[in-house]
């Protein structure tokens, strides 16, 4: 059939498209340098925020990883925002706040008597309205720290003159199946924010590991017209500071900067995250963002296509094995040097076989962020 083939040369103009993009990103990480904090005499001044809902398993160890950084504890301090945990967190809090001088909690149940659609955001400004620091950090409460984290944004920030700063993030990684794929998954998302930042191409970043001036924040109305969306508290953020401070967005790459967090431990809580980060795309300010998650949706959805096409007209189906065999080899190379960055070249054995699961995973957590709902630390979210 004829239109078939149309089809057939619209995926190929796609596939296309979107490799040229993944080489401009392989491209730009490539020319990024390590940067070493070296012979700096700490001075800046954090409060590092962490919202925190039913955490009692991570919260002290997150805490803790921060308290234990080579950076004097009188130029920090610890806010956690408890966003109405009903487990043992508000306790674990009380305790370490009675043992470490630093460490202050903020109670939305105290402070919030209507229900929002963003707890996360509303954390967030609550806590910085506490701080008494000129820089704020935020990370998870499920997230481990390294032990040099403060040292170079302070290092960073004394070398460059910005205003935000983006820096990695990675998942701790063993060998089960669902554990490599959301890492192979984390470790394209983290190639492309680094390459981008790097490159002023678009706003992309992670809240696990954030750093900005207190007056930036409000000189740009924090999350005003971006609090009704339950997600976004780092991406919208950036996009607004980086819209009135042009060139004053930095990435922090260092693989000492690397803050730790556990994947999702099953099918369900991956796709709520995933559709929980989907659900932000059409909100987006900075349309470049916009426009390539809707070429690698598209991209995917009609690899996708093509290969029910190929039940019924059977010699499609070696155009598609093609197709994503193309789509690997071409994209190993960047996933290559990312992984390297991260340490986690071993999981490369793994790209390929896991094709045609992520093009399945992307079409349908894009669709469900988009029109559908996903519960998220016991709350369902529209």
């Amino acid at each position: 059939m004829q239109w078939l083939n149309y089809f057939v040369y619209f995926t190929a103009a796609l596939l296309i498209i979107y490799l040229m993009l993944i080489n401009t990103y392989f491209y730009w990480f490539g020319k990024m340098k390590i940067f070493k904090a070296v012979n700096h005499q700490p001075t800046t001044t954090f409060s590092i925020i962490i919202p925190a809902r039913n955490e009692e398993k991570n919260i002290e160890n997150c805490i803790r990883s921060i308290l234990k950084n080579n950076y004097p504890q009188q130029l920090f301090e610890i806010i956690v925002a408890d966003d109405f945990s009903t487990d043992a967190t508000p306790e674990i809090l009380q305790r370490l706040q009675s043992t470490f001088s630093n460490i202050e909690v903020v109670s939305l149940k105290k402070l919030i008597n209507e229900n929002i659609n963003s707890y996360k955001k509303k954390a967030i400004e609550l806590s910085i309205a506490k701080s008494k620091y000129d820089w704020i950090i935020t990370t998870d409460a499920d997230c481990m720290v390294p032990k040099n984290w403060l040292e170079f944004f302070d290092a960073y920030i004394q070398e460059n003159e910005r205003v935000f700063i983006a820096a990695p993030v990675m998942f701790t990684c063993d060998n089960s199946f669902l554990n490599v794929f959301q890492c192979l998954d984390f470790i394209s998302l983290q190639g492309i924010t680094a390459a981008s930042v790097y490159a002023g191409a678009h706003s992309m970043c992670n809240g696990a590991n954030l750093a900005y001036k207190k007056s930036v924040f409000y000189e740009v109305d924090g999350f005003k017209n971006a609090d009704h969306i339950a997600s976004g508290d780092d991406m919208l953020l950036m996009h607004k500071i980086k819209m009135h401070f042009p060139g004053k967005t930095g990435y922090l790459f260092s693989n000492e900067m690397v803050v730790l967090t556990a994947p999702m431990p099953d099918w369900k809580s991956f796709f709520n995250q995933r559709i929980r980060w989907a659900s932000k795309a059409t909100s987006y300010q900075d349309k470049k963002v916009f426009w390539v998650l809707m070429l690698v949706y598209f991209t995917n959805l009609s690899l996708l296509l093509l290969f029910i096409a190929s039940f019924f007209q059977p010699p499609l189906f070696f155009v598609w094995i093609v197709f994503i065999l193309v789509k690997a080899l071409l994209e190993m190379p960047f996933m290559y040097r990312v992984a390297k960055f991260f340490s986690l070249q071993r999981l490369m054995i793994w790209f390929v076989i896991m094709q045609p699961l992520h093009i399945i995973y992307t079409i349908i957590s894009g669709w469900l962020g988009r029109f559908g709902k996903y519960k998220w630390k016991g709350r369902r979210v529209n």
